[in-house]
């Protein structure tokens, strides 16, 4: 029987794509988040750049959007920082492509290590090392996604738990946490201080928050801006990691009006609370 859309389960899809250009990167006078699409983010905290887990072509499963941006237009980065090594996370094609124009790329040890490897002016960090970018300090915080250990002689090697991180970065206009991908960890992501915004992401997968967790560490946290990723970019209807529906936080998520749905390249103004 042919596959038809009819039969195709489902999938929430981002909005329209807002394109962006240089002046995403010119100085300004506050923070300034822009969603890439995927699990990839650019900020400019005035005129202090840096992208996070940005992938912007290159992947080798189908994807739903525009990029906001190509390679090719990044001006300047002062950073590229990934959480872990995974390719959604750690896009070596965008890594490589944005190299004559980034200043510094920065991970774990692990994901520096590979950085290394492929040319990169990389530095590898210890989960809980700070680093600084221009007038921002960088913090890595605990995660938990070693999901290659469930399959036992696919790779070659152990992971362990300090290959992945997430990010806590101060800025002069308040703190954003991107707890990267992750299964909760309630010690630590139900008790963090308060951010001023939280990369949010609610995929309900086993090896991520999961729907439930993902709740239940949005309502630790009750008035933090929640900026929705990891969501309505991949054409992948029955892979839960990619498939996020921000209509599943509905009467969930305490404050419901603090949920951003951006559009890829859609600016957020962080402000301190």
């Amino acid at each position: 029987m042919p596959d038809t859309d009819d039969a195709r389960p489902p999938q929430a899809k981002a909005p329209a794509t807002q394109f962006v250009g240089a002046e995403a990167f010119a100085p300004t006078d506050h923070t300034e988040l822009r969603w890439l699409g995927m699990a990839g983010w650019l900020m400019n905290s005035r005129g202090t750049t840096l992208m996070l887990d940005a992938l912007l072509g290159g992947f080798d499963m189908p994807v739903m959007i525009d990029f906001p941006i190509r390679p090719e237009q990044v001006p300047h980065l002062d950073a590229f920082l990934a959480t872990h090594s995974d390719a959604d996370h750690y896009s070596v094609w965008t890594a490589e492509r944005v190299a004559d124009v980034t200043a510094s790329y920065h991970g774990t040890r692990h994901v520096g290590s590979l950085m290394t490897d492929a040319g990169l002016p990389a530095q590898g960090h210890d989960v809980g090392d700070t680093f600084s970018v221009g007038d921002l300090r960088v913090t890595l915080t605990p995660a938990d996604h070693a999901w290659q250990n469930e399959f036992p002689g696919r790779y070659d090697r152990v992971f362990a738990p300090e290959d992945c991180c997430g990010f806590w970065i101060e800025t002069p206009d308040g703190n954003l946490w991107a707890p990267g991908d992750s299964r909760l960890i309630r010690e630590h992501h139900l008790t963090m201080p308060a951010p001023d915004a939280l990369l949010f992401d609610f995929s309900d997968s086993s090896f991520h928050f999961t729907l439930a967790g993902a709740v239940e560490m949005a309502n630790a946290y009750p008035d933090v801006p929640l900026l929705l990723h990891h969501w309505g970019s991949v054409d992948a209807p029955t892979w839960s990691p990619f498939n996020g529906d921000p209509a599943s936080l509905q009467g969930r998520v305490v404050n419901e009006d603090r949920m951003q749905v951006l559009a890829p390249g859609e600016p957020f103004r962080l402000t301190r609370r």
